[in-house]
């Protein structure tokens, strides 16, 4: 499948979960992930759309690397199948309850 068909279903997916999904540019630098995915909770995720079968040039893999080591999750999609996937990792990432200790985000000091 290609790689633009593949990126449409992902951002559909993404608004349709409540989340942003934005074009990831960085001019003047190469071999970053394609989209940022935001969903609600305040959960990042990077995302690199390939088109099937397709790997990740040399760069884009050091790009990946850095980002982890930043603490980013990293994402690579090939296939429609996997951006559930995807989208489940992220919204279960973070997932926790709320204890009566934390301050109610509405609140005003």
């Amino acid at each position: 499948m290609l790689e633009r068909f593949i990126e449409q279903k992902l951002v559909a997916r993404v608004r349709r979960e409540g989340g942003l999904c934005p074009k990831f540019v960085s001019p003047g630098s190469d071999g970053w992930p394609d989209r940022l995915v935001l969903m609600p909770g305040g959960k990042i995720a990077f995302v690199e759309l390939k088109a099937t079968g397709v790997k990740p040039r040399p760069l884009q893999l050091q790009r990946h690397a850095q980002l982890r080591d930043l603490g980013f999750s990293v994402f690579v999609v090939d296939d429609p199948a996997q951006i559930s996937d995807v989208i489940a990792l992220l919204t279960a990432k973070n997932r926790r309850k709320k204890t009566a200790a934390e301050p109610n985000s509405e609140a005003r000091p």
